[in-house]
């Protein structure tokens, strides 16, 4: 490939990576479509959320393929470690957010049994709350790094605003990864 520069690479990787999702894991991982009928009206199908995130990955692959910057680079060892790095810290903070409800269920519900809870506040934010806010806190710090209270407000209100438009208005959605627990 002509000029296969740092932007371009991880533009192909990512163009990849969402078709795969889209095409593939999706149609396979999901039950119903991007907006279902159920009992006379439509409801947010299984495959609308990873679709439209799929979607938006696909965008900024084609955007960063065409992207005309300054110093187009070839791709680095440092590029290399950067990607591992934002992915470490994406697998760490998918951890913590499937086990943090269930171990805090089990340490301070009465019964401790997480499945019976899933759906009732606070027990239904705590994975999404701590998950998500360590992956953004985290990505911040790396990427600025240093710590901050401005990075951990920004985490915070990034997961809160994600919760008003995802979770309140829509009596049949589970936060992650509740729906999987």
């Amino acid at each position: 490939m002509r000029n296969l520069t740092a932007n371009r690479a991880l533009g192909l990787a990512c163009i990849a990576f969402a078709l795969l999702v889209a095409f593939v894991w999706i149609p396979l991982d999901t039950e119903t479509w991007l907006v279902e009928p159920k009992r006379g009206r439509n409801i947010v199908g299984d495959s609308l959320a990873p679709t439209l995130a799929a979607a938006f990955v696909l965008v900024a692959g084609i955007m960063l393929m065409f992207h005309r910057g300054g110093d187009e680079e070839k791709p680095s060892r440092d590029n290399l470690r950067f990607i591992c790095t934002m992915i470490g810290i994406g697998v760490v903070s998918l951890l913590i957010m499937r086990w943090a409800g269930p171990a805090l269920a089990a340490l301070l519900a009465e019964g401790g049994d997480y499945r019976l809870l899933r759906d009732t506040a606070p027990w239904k934010y705590t994975g999404f709350i701590l998950g998500g806010g360590t992956l953004i806190f985290s990505m911040i710090a790396f990427v600025e790094e240093r710590l901050s209270w401005r990075a951990l407000l920004i985490a915070l209100a990034a997961v809160a605003g994600i919760i008003l438009l995802y979770d309140v208005p829509f009596d049949d959605i589970l936060l992650p990864p509740n729906g999987d627990v």
